[in-house]
């Protein structure tokens, strides 16, 4: 997340992910029940950690495939402390993703999602301009304004995807509906973001072993949020259970990538080494994620499962 105070106004970008498609359901609606089995995603990234409590987020997601609703069901759930917890923001969403099988080789799945939106603004934590003493420093009581603390707002969002055996490409939209977000009574509604991702599967080794397979899955996504773009290109290598990747966040940085899949665990941890200007006063950033995968009845045969990267 980078925001900035402009002539009363809050100009915002929503938290990010680096470990994608560690977070599905963050990136894309559509991947709700993707795997068909139970999956539980939980992931934690620390923004900035040379500047304690600067952006913190939380996310929490579980999907499945159900049979008698065509496709699966999700529930994500996301926080996010910016300022030492100056701004919280909570969301919870539930989402629903309709799967079609388009030919033997092609499959098509569409989200969508509705969310509750909790942003909660700790006014003690602020300081204003003109509650500076020359002497004596923020001790003055300020004339700023702020006719609420709290906002509560439904939001909605879809996105689709398209995959075959090897190749995978998705759309989303968020905040399809821009609810208002300010706190002064300026209006000041959420941007829409729009998020495109696609990349591929290849097989290195014809090995049937899952600890001698390896394969390798270039990427690339990119998002838009109001004047906001970004683009990410990279690459993951697997080989057998471990996973190394690496990312090129254009303008901003270089991120590493170490992961671990293992039958029904997957763990990742991935660092942004900064290569802005910021590179030395912020430390970059760092991200986990661990994801559960459940046992499950056999897949039914005109199901088709997405293979795409867990992180």
């Amino acid at each position: 997340m980078e925001s900035a105070i402009f002539d009363n106004k809050l100009y915002a970008q929503d938290p990010q992910f680096s470990q994608f498609y560690a977070n599905p359901l963050y990136l894309n609606p559509a991947f709700a029940g993707s795997v068909r089995c139970p999956r539980l995603c939980l992931n934690f990234r620390d923004e900035w950690p040379a500047i304690p409590g600067t952006f913190v987020t939380y996310s929490a997601s579980y999907d499945q495939h159900v049979d008698g609703l065509n496709g699966g069901i999700g529930m994500l759930f996301t926080q996010d402390q910016a300022g030492e917890a100056t701004l919280t923001t909570t969301t919870a969403s539930l989402i629903y993703a309709y799967q079609l099988t388009v030919s033997r080789t092609f499959s098509i799945s569409a989200g969508f999602q509705a969310t509750y939106i909790d942003k909660s603004l700790d006014e003690s934590k602020l300081n204003f301009g003109d509650m500076i003493d020359p002497q004596r420093g923020f001790v003055l009581q300020t004339g700023e304004q702020i006719t609420r603390s709290t906002i509560s707002t439904p939001d909605f969002s879809a996105g689709l995807l398209g995959y075959s055996k090897n190749l995978y490409f998705g759309f989303a939209a968020d905040h399809l509906t821009q609810p208002d977000e300010s706190f002064i009574g300026v209006g000041s509604p959420l941007p829409m973001r729009f998020t495109a991702h696609a990349g591929a599967m290849i097989p290195l080794s014809d090995r049937y072993s899952q600890d001698d397979q390896v394969s390798i899955s270039p990427d690339v996504l990119f998002e838009h949020q109001q004047n906001f773009n970004q683009l990410n290109l990279g690459f993951y290598i697997m080989k057998g259970p471990i996973v190394g990747g690496v990312w090129y966040r254009e303008g901003d940085a270089i991120i590493a990538l170490i992961g671990f899949q293992k039958k029904s665990i997957r763990l990742g941890y991935s660092y942004d080494i900064t290569i802005s200007n910021l590179t030395e006063a912020t430390a970059g950033a760092q991200e986990i994620s661990l994801m559960f995968i459940f046992s499950c009845r056999p897949k039914i045969r005109h199901y088709r499962t997405i293979s795409c990267p867990s992180f």
